[in-house]
């Protein structure tokens, strides 16, 4: 009984030995930006939002891999390169959503303007910033409205490649105000060296231009919209603010620890 017990057993491995391995599946490849915190190459898990995909993906069985490039290449190279699926994190345009499967939101952005806090803007609707010169990023969008009136001549903006920029043209003189993100703003008063020190200059209107929502943007083709659903599915598993809000926590505590 021993012998036959022990063929079994025998067979029974030489069995798992001879099944065929399970094919890993590769990770999803998505196109980003240097965008802090919730993306960029030097921050844990790619960034905020980083971690948010990372979580979203492993619920389907999915790795993630981030590749970083200036925003408007984000949106070529993750929009049509076989090698990307997507783009992320994108604001939802309709001119987007006829080039890409939109995901469901995995974030809010809130967008305002960042102004020098000894002249501050008063202003109840987009019309009554005109004639002020605006700092935008190149190929962002700042919500629909915003974008359209600045397509149609009605606001002057002053397009540079990056946030940070923006904000030392403002404390130079050289803009009105810098449109950006409130969290962005806060992360970089906090990190960057320079802007800091003149932080207290600095502040974030109370009255924002947009809240807008964050998506992956995956590639309009059939493998695009299977791995669209199969990530809105796992969003719907998925705690957002609880990752957003243990994410930043941690990254104060660095901050603040860097600092001392």
């Amino acid at each position: 009984m021993k012998c036959i017990a022990s063929l079994v057993l025998l067979g029974g491995v030489l069995g798992a030995a001879l099944q065929p391995a399970r094919a890993e599946k590769p990770p999803l490849h998505l196109a980003s930006l240097e965008w802090l915190p919730y993306v960029g190459h030097g921050l844990p898990d790619g960034g905020m939002s980083g971690a948010v995909a990372k979580s979203v993906a492993a619920r389907f069985e999915y790795g993630i891999k981030i590749d970083f490039f200036p925003w408007k290449r984000a949106m070529q190279v993750g929009g049509s390169d076989p090698d990307f699926v997507g783009y992320f994190p994108a604001y939802h345009t309709a001119e987007r959503a006829q080039q890409c499967h939109f995901s469901a939101p995995m974030g809010t952005s809130t967008i305002g303007l960042a102004t020098l806090a000894e002249a501050p803007l008063h202003w109840r609707v987009l019309d009554d910033l005109a004639g002020n010169k605006l700092g935008v990023v190149l190929g962002y969008s700042n919500g629909e409205a915003f974008d359209q009136m600045v397509k149609s001549g009605k606001l002057l903006v002053d397009v540079s490649e990056s946030d940070t920029i923006n904000l030392k043209k403002l404390l130079a003189g050289r803009i009105r105000a810098a449109v950006i993100d409130k969290a962005v703003l806060r992360y970089l008063l906090a990190s960057d060296a320079t802007l800091s020190r003149e932080r207290a200059k600095l502040v974030f209107d109370g009255q924002p231009l947009a809240v807008l929502t964050l998506h992956v943007c995956f590639q309009r083709t059939p493998q695009g919209l299977k791995l669209k659903q199969s990530y809105d599915e796992a969003l719907r598993r998925t705690d957002i603010g609880g990752i957003e809000n243990a994410y930043l926590d941690h990254l104060d505590r660095t901050l603040d620890a860097g600092r001392r």
